[in-house]
């Protein structure tokens, strides 16, 4: 890495280091760089005369400070691009083991059988993609604030019709919300 391009890794300038991995540049303290390596979940200070990183991607430093909207919108948006599912949604206990049997009204044909878990795993990841959909319609640029909850009362609805499987949660606290609920 060349000196300028050392002085041009702003927040969110994205890296590769040859031991941690993929990172982004989460805050410049002076002479050292705040990383957030995504493969070891972890934060690490390296000083800007450190050469062995690879830019992927780079971002101009921003003089004017940064406000925590914006920290928090990138750290979503991160959050849900390259990680898991922050949360271990459980499966209620009743059902762990189970299957999902799905019977055609045809007698002639077969029926199909799916493993509880991976069904409800399906579950989990449509409302993790519902929430990262929903992020994005708030923080859109474009979007003016009526566009926002024209199409934000288009998930609450989804919200509200997904409750059917709200028997599948071990914990109230992950269930699925309507208009009533506050989701």
């Amino acid at each position: 890495m060349q000196e300028e391009e050392q002085l041009a890794l702003g927040v969110g300038s994205v890296v590769i280091h040859p031991s941690f991995g993929k990172g982004i540049v989460v805050s410049d303290n002076g002479a050292s760089l705040k990383i957030y390596f995504l493969d070891i979940d972890k934060a690490k200070d390296l000083d800007k005369s450190f050469d062995k990183l690879d830019i992927v991607q780079s971002t101009a430093p921003q003089m004017a400070p940064i406000d925590l909207k914006d920290i928090e919108s990138l750290f979503v948006e991160v959050m849900f691009k390259y990680l898991d599912p922050p949360v271990n949604i459980p499966l209620g206990n009743k059902w762990l083991n189970g299957k999902l049997v799905i019977t055609p009204g045809d007698p002639s044909m077969q029926s199909k059988e799916i493993p509880i878990e991976q069904f409800f795993n399906k579950i989990i990841m449509l409302r993790d993609r519902l929430r990262v959909l929903e992020q994005n319609i708030n923080t859109h640029e474009k979007l003016d604030h009526e566009d926002r909850i024209h199409l934000q009362q288009y998930i609450t609805r989804i919200y509200g019709t997904l409750t059917t499987f709200n028997l599948l949660f071990k914990e109230k606290e992950h269930q699925f919300k309507g208009a009533g609920g506050g989701e």
